[in-house]
């Protein structure tokens, strides 16, 4: 018979026990995917003159990443999506936390109808969300171009002006419910002897809420700040879904397109790579930057 575990020592194993499914799950999703971005952005395929022979995977050192630091379309891709993040993020948000009040104010009525209402959008994937929204955009299946052309107000929402924008409205109107619920579980972890002693001290239900509710749930805002970021960096299905709609939308229209371009139509695998190395320490720094900040504010605004 093998002699029992000592106690001690099934202590210090039960954490490791408890995290080895995480960490096998994390090495194998994300740590081994970007160490072989990694390796791979450090090579390119090299091809004979006549193009007779395969291609060789050779070395390359930085080549690809000084290609990509020096590729016009790609910087006009990135100062396309921070463009929209400096808008949409802030809309989409404020629009959350407006919801999120009204579900937790003492006068709301069904809400846990309108909960499940303002979340749907969130439940419809990306992909059939945009196409639904496309038909809303083009002139000749949609409804509202049709009313606007009546009033003698022309719209082109897939027009080279407006179609950056068109992409904020699907995408708000996706992930504007899935924030409202992050926001709204924070208020409902609120003491409910707060409000008491604010209905005491004589504040109303507007003063309640931007006194004491936004201040408690400004971690909840700085995670979906976060989150929000990441995803306007890595903005890709509704471009991609609708490119083949409009002209007004190129390959190299997003940095995640310009990756996916490089690496799957031009066949430039270590390109692809290298942009995607720097799209990953990009959004790194700035969701580090946004966190930082946030953190800042709340302190700031918790000190007054």
């Amino acid at each position: 018979m093998s002699a029992p575990i000592p106690r001690r020592k099934r202590r210090r194993s039960a954490p490791l026990m408890f995290l080895a499914p995480f960490g096998v799950l994390f090495a194998a999703m994300y740590a081994v995917p970007v160490g072989y971005a990694i390796v791979e952005s450090l090579h390119k395929m090299q091809r004979s003159g006549l193009g007779l022979t395969p291609p060789k995977r050779v070395y390359a050192g930085f080549e690809n990443y000084t290609k990509a630091l020096h590729d016009d379309a790609l910087w006009h891709g990135v100062g396309r999506v921070l463009l929209f993040g400096v808008i949409q993020v802030p809309v989409m948000l404020g629009l959350a936390l407006v919801l999120a009040l009204l579900l937790d104010a003492k006068s709301a009525r069904l809400k846990g109808f309108f909960r499940t209402a303002y979340f749907l959008p969130y439940a419809i994937p990306g992909v059939v969300a945009t196409i639904l929204w496309a038909f809303l955009y083009m002139p000749r299946s949609s409804p509202v171009v049709s009313m606007l052309d009546a009033v003698g107000l022309p719209s082109d929402f897939l027009g080279e002006d407006a179609v950056l924008w068109s992409i904020a409205n699907v995408v708000t109107w996706t992930w504007t419910g899935y924030n409202m619920l992050v926001i709204y579980s924070a208020l409902q972890a609120i003491p409910q002897e707060l409000y008491e002693a604010a209905e005491l001290d004589g504040c109303g239900p507007w003063r309640t809420a931007w006194r004491i509710k936004v201040p408690l749930v400004a971690p909840a805002i700085a995670l979906t700040t976060v989150f929000s970021v990441i995803g306007t960096l890595q903005l890709y299905t509704e471009p991609r879904v609708l490119r083949p709609l409009t002209s007004s939308l190129d390959a190299d229209y997003t940095p995640i397109m310009s990756a996916y371009h490089k690496a799957v139509e031009n066949n430039d695998y270590g390109q692809g790579a290298a942009i995607s190395v720097l799209l990953a320490l990009g959004t790194c720094v700035l969701s580090f930057a946004v966190l930082k900040l946030s953190a800042r504010l709340t302190n700031g605004r918790s000190s007054l």
